[in-house]
């Protein structure tokens, strides 16, 4: 017998086949939230944890609210470097993206130009450094040249163009009808006014979308970092969080109180969580164009 079900906020009659299939995503969905879930959850109550607690991880993660404790969160928000390197973080991730969208989308844009001279050429030389990559070592000798070294340019300028998020982008130019392009050039706009004021205002989905991909690689990233970067107050968050997480006692990084409220590993999962913090924040505005925008930016990619 048919059953119903609402799909898309409209009721559709399906058939038992159709039914099952749905039936087998929810099941997987639901698997899927609580394999993400616990662990997250499981970082959450063990970072509100004091040193007063006696009892397993599988106890903790079912801690009454009245038993948390914010001494972690004190102790990271209080510390200068933990602080700067937050800051440190937050300045790459501004000027990373920034960077990147003002090279991505005017590239993006020529190469979506059907009438664009040597247009298969260019394409396929933006395809050569995302099929053969150059290495390490020239890529370390470029940026050394260049005199990045100990600079935050360092960790997002060498990234500022990605092939993938280029191709999506130019899918999604080459998308928006040509008379609508047309019809400005006609009136003697030229291919910068055509890109400012037709083709940018029409562009938010996948603008949003690629800039929330750049947002998340520069945020995590901590191997460039790494490599060059030595000064300890240009150090990213990354970068102190890797060497929290490895460290066998904490006070070479942070000055902990032996006798204080915090466990160790609280402080641990305290830096893992607010070092998600501000993905999580951005995350929610700019999901409704995510899907949209990574979609119509593949059809023609």
């Amino acid at each position: 017998m048919a059953k119903i079900k609402k799909i898309k906020g409209a009721w559709v009659r399906l058939s038992p086949r159709d039914y099952l299939f749905y039936t087998i995503i929810d099941i997987f969905l639901v698997v899927m939230l609580v394999i993400v879930a616990i662990p997250m959850w499981s970082t959450i109550t063990l970072s509100l944890r004091s040193n007063t607690f006696i009892g397993s991880n599988l106890e903790g993660m079912f801690l009454p609210p009245w038993k948390w404790s914010t001494a972690a969160y004190k102790t990271m928000l209080g510390n200068s470097g933990f602080i700067n390197a937050f800051f440190n973080s937050l300045k790459i991730f501004i000027m990373g993206v920034t960077c990147a969208l003002f090279f991505t989308v005017p590239l993006a844009y020529s190469l979506s130009i059907k009438t664009l001279p040597g247009k298969k050429l260019f394409n396929v030389l933006i395809l050569i450094p995302y099929l053969f990559n150059v290495g390490l070592i020239p890529s370390y000798l470029v940026v050394i040249r260049l005199g990045l070294t100990n600079k935050l340019a360092a960790i997002f300028l060498p990234m500022a163009i990605s092939t993938y998020n280029c191709i999506i982008m130019r899918g999604f130019f080459e998308g928006i009808p040509d008379e609508i392009k047309e019809s400005a050039r006609i009136d003697g706009a030229s291919e910068i006014t055509v890109l400012l004021r037709i083709v940018l205002p029409l562009s938010k989905p996948i603008i949003m979308t690629i800039g929330l991909y750049y947002g998340v690689s520069f945020w995590n990233d901590f191997f460039n970092a790494m490599l060059y970067i030595n000064n300890n107050s240009l150090q990213p968050l990354p970068i102190l969080l890797r060497n929290i997480l490895i460290s066998s006692g904490m006070n070479e990084f942070l000055e902990v109180n032996a006798f204080g409220l915090a466990p160790i590993q609280a402080i641990k999962a305290a830096s893992v969580f607010m070092a998600a913090i501000p993905m999580l924040l951005v995350y929610p505005f700019i999901q409704k164009y995510f899907t949209r925008g990574t979609l119509l930016g593949s059809v023609k990619g």
